[in-house]
């Protein structure tokens, strides 16, 4: 306990998921916490939940895509905590968009805006607050930003692109004390899962997660509280020599190259059930 006392700490997308159990990781570890989100109602369950825990949390509505409300977000921050210790870039959207040549260029445009544009517009507004004593940026990427998936290639590109301006950040800025890294999660059981493919009430949510636990070696989904103690390692001075790379937490789901007797081997299938 305790690796992050002193320390303030900025989470985008902490209403829920991800955000919400990294903002009561970070918290935990003594850290104080500004979380922001777009989704105010949730938010301030995120932070009620931190408070009441004897955390220390603040809500900000913010819309990571709108450069003014970066900008505004940022001075903000500013005016109220003078620098900042870590930034945890979390905002993020997913939504199938069919093949390249169907997909609607509005649903592109969007996804980018949100996942790699406001990871940029965060990070631009944001990291004046941390060059005078240096800290950690963590962003949040995918398995998806190392491989490709079928019908969502918006999501694909941003999170890829995520990924390489990670490395661009860490070299921009290692002389100023400033690292910056990826956490590229597998599949975690957050409210964007069932967005995507249906709760674990509906046929084709129940569907999805049996496919994923067959095709992870963990044979499980991941639980959003593992993501948020990688990201506490990345923030904390136990990584202080780790800049420039991306964390995969996927539960050894690329680790193969293809599926070769797990197609086939029944021991495999039911050893999930």
């Amino acid at each position: 306990m305790g690796k992050l006392n002193g320390k303030t700490a900025v989470i985008t997308g902490a209403a829920n998921g991800i955000g919400k159990a990294t903002a009561a990781v970070f918290a935990e570890e003594g850290a104080e916490v500004v979380c922001a989100d777009v989704n105010e109602n949730d938010l301030l369950e995120t932070v009620s939940s931190i408070n009441n825990n004897n955390g220390k949390a603040a809500s900000v509505k913010l819309d990571v895509s709108s450069e003014s409300s970066v900008q505004e977000f940022a001075e903000h921050v500013k005016s109220t905590y003078g620098t900042i210790d870590v930034l945890f870039n979390n905002a993020g959207i997913d939504q199938e968009g069919g093949k390249l040549h169907e997909y609607p260029v509005e649903l592109f445009d969007q996804i980018m805006s949100v996942d790699l544009r406001g990871t940029f517009l965060v990070s631009k507004y944001i990291i004046p607050l941390m060059l005078e004593n240096g800290g950690s940026i963590i962003n949040v990427s995918s398995m998806s930003g190392l491989a490709a998936d079928l019908d969502r290639s918006g999501y694909n590109a941003a999170k890829g692109g995520i990924t390489n301006m990670t490395k661009a950040m860490a070299i921009d800025y290692g002389r100023n004390k400033i690292r910056a890294n990826a956490l590229a999660p597998g599949t975690i059981e957050t409210p964007l899962v069932d967005d995507l493919a249906g709760s674990q009430e509906e046929e084709s949510g129940r569907q999805f997660r049996e496919a994923q636990k067959w095709v992870t070696p963990m044979g499980r989904l991941g639980d959003p509280r593992e993501m948020a103690t990688v990201a506490l390692f990345l923030a904390s001075d136990d990584s202080s020599f780790v800049t420039g790379e991306t964390i995969l937490a996927d539960g050894g789901l690329m680790a193969y190259t293809w599926p070769g007797k797990m197609l086939f081997e029944q021991g495999w299938k039911e050893s999930t059930e």
